[in-house]
């Protein structure tokens, strides 16, 4: 066509020098090539010019220079002796530290051992109290406060968490009572042991922690706590009771159609079986709220 011009055709003459690779990057290929900023190279051409530069060349400024260096020589070899003399007084103060940690330690050790056993003690203590008086009567008070072990029929109910369960989130429970993660929970424990209590049952322990009316269930993070002592699935719930009608009757209750729910949409675990014998240790720790002593009987001395 007439009237457009053509674009200029570039020179591929063999004569042209090729062009670098690193055109592109002309920033980085002065800054490369030209290390030394101007001003310094400058500078120091500037002082070889006047001869000051290098080393110094009168007698006073030698002299200057290796007083400079005796000093710092000086500084460097107190500081290494001080911190040699002062070594093993360090090494001593740090070794008597350890030794009032260790001292404390034990001491911390000793008084929770004396702690426990007190502890212990006071529990046995009021065992016996409450099984002395009241004859009959104080035998029910120590079997309804847990202070005494107590065997006999019963059934054993063992629960346990979905295969695979899943310790991750709250999901529904959090508000209606469920979850999805297929773990128990604290309020299903709390469910399945009201539920065993109001189906007759006369004394009831939860992996070897005997509860009593003022035991709680509660949980930390995934964790279900029993008197402040935490549980590992699978729960083993001991009752004593009527083994052949306790067991029908907790599965017909409120409760026992709530673990059921728990089976079938949440995969909870659970068999429950009839036993001649179960045995129930004494509750671990007793509060005594209110104490009244005995009236000496006529005749004693």
């Amino acid at each position: 066509m007439c009237g457009m011009s053509q674009p200029p055709t570039p020179d591929r003459s063999p004569s042209s020098p090729p062009a670098r690779p690193d055109a592109s990057m002309s920033l980085l290929t002065h800054v490369m090539d030209h290390s030394l900023d101007e001003g310094y190279a400058e500078a120091s051409a500037r002082r070889r010019a006047d001869g000051t530069a290098g080393l110094p060349r009168t007698l006073k400024a030698k002299l200057a220079l290796a007083g400079g260096l005796v000093l710092a020589a000086m500084v460097v070899t107190l500081g290494a002796a001080q911190a040699r003399v002062a070594a093993p007084g360090l090494a001593k103060e740090r070794q008597e530290l350890i030794d009032r940690v260790d001292r404390a330690d034990d001491r911390t050790h000793g008084l929770e051992r004396d702690i426990e056993r007190l502890r212990t003690d006071v529990a046995d203590r009021q065992r016996t109290a409450l099984r002395q008086p009241g004859g009959g009567q104080g035998d029910l008070v120590a079997l309804l406060s847990g202070a005494t072990e107590v065997r006999g029929p019963g059934i054993k109910l063992v629960v346990d968490d979905a295969k695979g369960a899943s310790s991750a989130g709250g999901g529904p429970r959090e508000s209606a009572g469920f979850s999805d993660t297929g773990r128990l929970r604290d309020r299903d424990m709390q469910k399945i042991v009201n539920g065993l209590w109001q189906s007759g049952a006369e004394a009831v322990s939860i992996n070897g922690q005997r509860l009593t009316a003022l035991s709680a269930i509660r949980a930390a993070g995934d964790a279900i706590l029993v008197d402040n002592r935490p549980l590992v699935p699978p729960y083993e719930v001991l009752a004593v009771g009527d083994k052949k009608w306790l067991g029908a009757a907790f599965q017909d209750s409120a409760d026992g159609q709530y673990l059921h729910v728990l089976q079938e949409n949440y995969g909870i675990r659970s068999t429950l079986s009839p036993m001649d014998e179960v045995r129930l240790p004494a509750a671990s720790s007793l509060t005594v709220r209110t104490a009244t002593a005995a009236e000496q009987q006529k005749g004693a001395s």
